[in-house]
């Protein structure tokens, strides 16, 4: 995964959960808003403090996740 610039980890804010820029807006809470029909122009108009590149960025963060597998350590 490249590197991400928008997508921020900080267990003090909202648990640690992947967060935009350091904002208590959640990646996961962006992917649900799209995958619910919102638009990313009616998600921007909701939350006028994010940038279309969060979302773009949430979008391709779950897209690798979702691709991200656990493979048990086999000794």
């Amino acid at each position: 995964m490249k590197h991400l610039t928008r997508i921020t980890f900080d267990p003090n804010v909202m648990g640690g959960k992947p967060c935009i820029r350091g904002m208590r807006v959640t990646a996961g809470m962006i992917v649900g808003l799209f995958a619910s029909g919102y638009s990313k122009e009616e998600i921007l108009a909701a939350y006028p403090y994010l940038e279309a590149e969060d979302i773009l960025e949430a979008l391709a963060y779950a897209a690798w996740r979702a691709e991200e597998i656990e493979v048990p350590y086999a000794a």
